[in-house]
């Protein structure tokens, strides 16, 4: 990686989107598939790269990460649950790496104004900046370096890094990202209807 920032993003695009009925960052979300996104929107955020965590559909995932420029790490074990893929992304990161930012590959709203506040914390001394909306933590989520360990050592299940936050609260800053996106994740295919609606109500809006 180039000289820069030391700020990586990693996202988690390794799930099967069971509930979704599989295929779920492939399905079709203004016209592109949903990952892109996601992809899309790092594009502006303050980072030096993005390491795009992928299991479960990984060719397909690659043939549409790969044109953005972004690397792609595949974990095997994908179906140990999220924390096995937080793991994966921190892992493939280099040591010139100071901090990384987790984002949820679902959450197709949640833009670089995100990012952007989260590594202004970690500038300013946050261990582990976490975003919140209307006063609730959300996704994504920076932890410093410092943290990594910590992290590797109690990761486990499905639940990501949550139960390790609130084991060490004290490691914690809450970041209001109030009007920077939208943390709506897509779960089911009426989720992504629903996203899809409020887009298209969104241009008839503007339209007059």
């Amino acid at each position: 990686m180039p000289e820069g920032r030391g700020i990586s993003a990693v996202l988690l695009a390794a799930g099967s989107g069971s509930r979704f009925g599989g295929r779920k960052l492939l399905a079709p979300y203004r016209g592109r598939p949903l990952i892109e996104s996601s992809l899309a929107n790092l594009a502006q955020a303050p980072v030096d790269e993005t390491v795009v965590v992928v299991g479960d559909d990984a060719e397909m995932l690659r043939a549409v990460c790969e044109p953005f420029g972004h690397r792609i790490v595949e974990n095997p074990d994908w179906e140990r649950g999220q924390s096995t893929s937080v793991r994966a992304g921190l892992l493939a990161l280099g040591p010139e790496v100071r901090a990384a930012v987790v984002l949820l590959a679902d959450q197709p709203l949640v833009g670089a104004g995100a990012v952007d506040r989260l590594v202004a914390a970690f500038e300013g001394g946050a261990r582990v900046a976490v975003a919140t909306y209307d006063g609730k933590r959300r996704n994504p989520v920076l932890f410093s370096r410092a943290v990594w360990p910590l992290l590797l050592e109690e990761l486990s299940g499905d639940e990501g890094a949550r139960a390790v936050l609130r084991r060490h609260p004290d490691l914690v800053t809450e970041v209001p990202c109030d009007g920077v996106g939208d943390p709506v994740d897509v779960d089911t295919a009426e989720d992504l209807r629903g996203l899809e609606l409020m887009h298209e109500w969104e241009l008839r809006f503007k339209m007059g």
